[in-house]
Order: structure tokens, then C-alpha cells, then sequence
């Protein structure tokens, strides 16, 4: 076992330490491992998808009902367009149809007549011939009258700006009294799913891969707000970009739970870009007297009270450790304090 002259009479002179709150029943081994080496980067949350909503006919917008922010159902009505010759062509419509519907009663009446005539042997053929291709004319004329107000009244429920997609509303880029043509973009849509893209030095490109597992702080820009690599939940690269741009490489991320996030809100990532050789122990191991940490350490001559300074705490399926960047070497054999 490796211990410094210093660190072996500081473990002499210190005094006995109180025991840990939890118990470790049996010496822990000391055993270089090597761990993820993690980089944190700042990720940028986006929508997979973004759909405009637009206008299908040209006019005023009488009325916008969303704002950024709104949250939509597919199919939902978000602002109303209205053309004011819309009302004229039907009020031209409605009395075409009515002209057309007096000749073709006219035509009727006309027929029905000729045909008592000819019953009665006054009226010719070629009379009643004509009464019945006058009235399918006219009958005709007024499918084909109704037939075009019926496109006017469709062309006019087209006024109604629907949203094209679930999502939330990022942009709403007019105000009720604008001028809109057919096409214009009343509304941006974010429809999902929402991922985060990921911007790594060059010098990274080659350690990020698809499928690699990164951790995901908590919502916020800060190591206070955002946590640490133990206490952050998973993510897996979906997609990493083959181009570099400006000296960097981008990659998107998949991650639940990113629903409630502003679009290009920004949150800390931990992002594996090698491994490294690291001493842990269980923090159980460790304790504090006069703000310095001491590990007990099994020596041929008994247990000694080392002093350590320890690093950063690591979590995986073994349990939650804490590195130790100096005072044990490998192979060390250590005791619960009290022991």
C-alpha cells in the first residue's frame, strides 16, 4: 500500500472519528475502474416538426383567436379571413337562382298546358317537343345557379384558418385588419415530437455516436438549477450530422418529459466523449471531522484514519460512489469509520 510520510502521521494524530449513519458490514476493496468521461454542453430544445397554418382565401382578418404560447387541436379554428365581395357574389347568386326558378316554372306551366292541348288534339308534336326541352333548360340553369352558390359558400367557410397540426403556437406574425392573399402564413405551429440538438467541439467528433447514452439535467441553465451527472436521467443520440460547421458537430438527442420546454430554451447536457481510470468508494466510507475527510484504511499494523480529498460523487448500477483523487491507491482495503 502506498501512503505519503505526511498522510501516515496526520492518520496517527487523528482523532477517533464518529461512526457513519450507515453501516458497511465487510472491508470495501479499492479498485481502479474506468468511468465515462463526460463534457458538459448546453442543449437546444426544437420540434421536429413546425407547420404553418395559412390562409385559404385572399382578404381581411377579422379575427385572430391565439397567441404564442396556445396550445391547439388539429382542426381547430384559429383566425377568421373575410372577403366582403364574398357577400355580394352570394346576394348575385340567390337572385339568379330566384330569375331561374320563375322561368322554370314558367316552363312548367307551359308544358302542362301544351300537353292538355295535345291530349285535346289542338297542339302539334313538335309543340310539346319543344315545352319539354324549354323546361329541362331551364331546370338545368337552376342546378347550375345553385351549384355556383354553393362554391361561393364554400369559398367563404374557407375564411376560417384551421390548425394543420396538435402542437403549441410559436409565432403569430399578423394582427385582426391585416390584408392576407390566399397562402400567407397566419400562424407557426411546433407539432412535435420535441428532441435536443446538441453543438460539440470539432475535436468530439469522433467520441459522439448514434445510439450512445447522454444525461439530461434538470430544466434550467445553472449547476444549481440543472443538477449533476448522478442525479440526471438518460438520453440517447438519435442522429449526429456527417457536416461540421464552424468548427463544430451537431447531434440530436431523444428524451421524454421535453413537452413542457419553450422551443430553443436551452438546458445542460452531460455527453460521453471517452473514459477515464477513477478510484470510488461508497460515500458511506467517508467522514468528516474539522472539514477534512478521512477514509479508514486496513494496514498490517491496524487500521489507520487516512485523510483523501474527494471529487466529483458517481451513480450506476452499483450504487452511488465518490471519486477519490488522492490519499488511497489501488487495492487499498477500507472500513467503516468506528470499525
Amino acid at each position: 500500500m502506498h501512503l505519503s510520510s505526511l498522510a501516515l502521521f496526520a492518520a496517527l494524530l487523528a482523532p477517533p472519528l464518529a461512526a457513519s449513519s450507515a453501516a458497511w458490514a465487510e472491508d470495501f476493496t479499492v479498485r481502479l475502474e474506468q468511468v465515462p468521461e463526460l463534457k458538459a454542453v448546453f442543449g437546444e430544445v426544437e420540434s421536429r416538426t413546425v407547420v404553418p397554418a395559412r390562409a385559404r382565401i385572399g382578404g381581411s382578418l377579422r379575427a385572430v383567436s391565439v397567441s404564442e404560447g396556445s396550445l391547439v387541436k388539429e382542426g381547430d379554428e384559429i383566425a377568421l379571413v373575410v372577403d366582403d365581395k364574398l357577400a355580394l357574389t352570394l346576394n348575385a347568386a340567390d337572385a339568379r337562382i330566384k330569375e331561374l326558378r320563375s322561368q322554370l316554372e314558367n316552363a312548367r306551366v307551359e308544358l302542362d298546358r301544351t300537353q292538355q292541348l295535345v291530349a285535346k288534339g289542338v297542339a302539334s308534336q313538335s309543340r310539346l317537343d319543344t315545352g319539354k326541352t324549354l323546361f329541362d333548360v331551364a331546370t338545368n340553369q337552376v342546378t347550375a345557379a345553385e351549384a355556383d352558390r354553393a362554391v361561393v359558400l364554400q369559398r367563404a367557410r374557407e375564411g376560417a384558418v384551421l390548425a394543420p397540426a396538435d402542437g403549441r403556437v410559436l409565432t403569430v406574425p399578423v394582427t385582426p385588419g391585416s390584408v392576407v392573399l390566399a397562402g400567407d402564413e397566419i400562424a407557426r405551429i411546433a407539432s412535435g415530437p420535441y428532441y435536443l440538438r446538441l453543438s460539440l467541439p470539432e475535436r468530439h467528433a469522433a467520441d459522439i455516436r448514434e445510439g450512445g447514452t447522454v444525461r439530461i439535467g434538470r430544466r434550467g441553465i445553472t449547476q444549481d438549477t440543472a443538477g449533476t451527472p448522478a442525479t440526471a436521467r438518460p438520453g440517447r443520440v438519435v442522429k449526429v450530422y456527417p457536416e461540421i460547421t464552424a468548427g463544430r458537430v451537431m447531434a440530436d438527442v431523444e428524451v421524454d418529459g421535453l413537452g413542457d420546454y419553450f422551443v430553443n430554451e436551452r438546458t445542460l447536457v452531460w455527453v460521453e466523449i471517452g473514459r477515464r481510470g477513477v478510484l470510488a468508494i461508497p460515500p458511506a466510507l467517508v467522514s468528516t471531522r474539522h472539514g477534512i475527510d478521512y477514509v479508514r484504511v486496513a494496514t498490517p499494523r491496524g487500521a489507520l484514519d487516512v485523510p483523501v480529498v474527494l471529487g466529483a460523487r458517481l451513480a450506476d448500477a452499483a450504487g452511488e460512489r465518490v471519486e477519490v483523487l488522492t490519499g488511497l491507491a489501488d487495492g487499498d482495503r477500507i472500513q467503516a469509520p468506528g470499525h
